[in-house]
């Protein structure tokens, strides 16, 4: 994989910049330091370690530039005669030459370290994303086949208990999600706009049909229901509600226990 993006690895803005410039006078006054210990000996030594870390950290552009200042820094303060850019001998000619060879490798090696790195931790992103979405519609597959499979189950729901069946109410995703509590505990799903009425719907006392309108939650139930023989005699009835999560919605259906 092809990631351009490698070579931008370094932080960008003019704080790299002043870093540059810090590790630059802070190599110079560790080698002033030095010099009356060293005298001439391994005069750009704090530079090559200064140019290194500065790509380590900064990157390319800041590292030859530290390696160009401070081959010049060393040439001129460090290699006899000190202060004088009049005078070359073979210790110049040594140094212009051998250190920024030197450094110029490791700060290529360095640089290609740190591009390599950041190519991984790109394409380690862009593998973690495209994990991220392998799941989501994993997810999403899982969901719609869940759905399937419930409206499966209400439809044979509805053909084998379809005698006993007292309504269906249709909720609201949006609304079934906030769910309540009745006085007895139990979870109370706020009304729902449409309900379709049963078999048994004609036959439901009209006070039950305004509390299952309003209220109805899964579980048991015990409603009254109209007598066949006596038209204004009710009787206690047993029911069950179930929830089914569909493609086309949530429903509740209320049946009776007896079929």
């Amino acid at each position: 994989m092809k990631v351009r993006n490698a070579r931008n690895w370094g932080p960008r803005g003019a704080r790299r910049w002043c870093l540059a410039a810090g590790a630059l006078a802070v190599a110079s006054t560790i080698r002033f330091a030095l010099h009356p210990v060293l005298g001439p000996m391994l005069p750009g030594t704090t530079f090559f370690i200064a140019a290194s870390l500065v790509e380590y950290y900064l990157g390319l552009a800041p590292a030859l530039t530290v390696m160009v200042l401070g081959s010049c820094i060393a040439d001129y303060m460090f290699v006899p005669p000190y202060n004088d850019i009049s005078f070359l001998d073979q210790s110049d000619v040594v140094l212009l030459v051998a250190h920024p060879l030197v450094t110029l490798i490791v700060i290529t090696l360095i640089e290609r370290l740190r591009r390599e790195q950041a190519r991984a931790k790109l394409i380690a992103s862009v593998a973690q994303s495209r994990y991220e979405m392998l799941l989501r519609q994993d997810n999403e597959r899982a969901l719609a086949r869940r759905a399937v499979d419930e409206t499966h189950r209400l439809l044979r729901h509805l053909a084998q208990y379809h005698d006993g069946f007292i309504l269906i109410k249709g909720l609201e995703r949006n609304i079934a999600q906030r769910v309540g509590a009745s006085a007895s505990g139990a979870p109370v799903l706020p009304p729902a706009a449409e309900v379709a009425p049963g078999p048994l719907f004609d036959a439901l006392h009209p006070e039950d049909v305004h509390r299952l309108t309003n209220a109805l939650w899964p579980g048991h139930h015990r409603v009254r229901l109209r007598g066949e023989q006596h038209e204004h005699e009710y009787r206690l009835t047993n029911c069950s509600c179930e929830r089914f999560t569909t493609h086309a919605g949530d429903f509740l259906v209320l049946r009776t226990e007896e079929h």
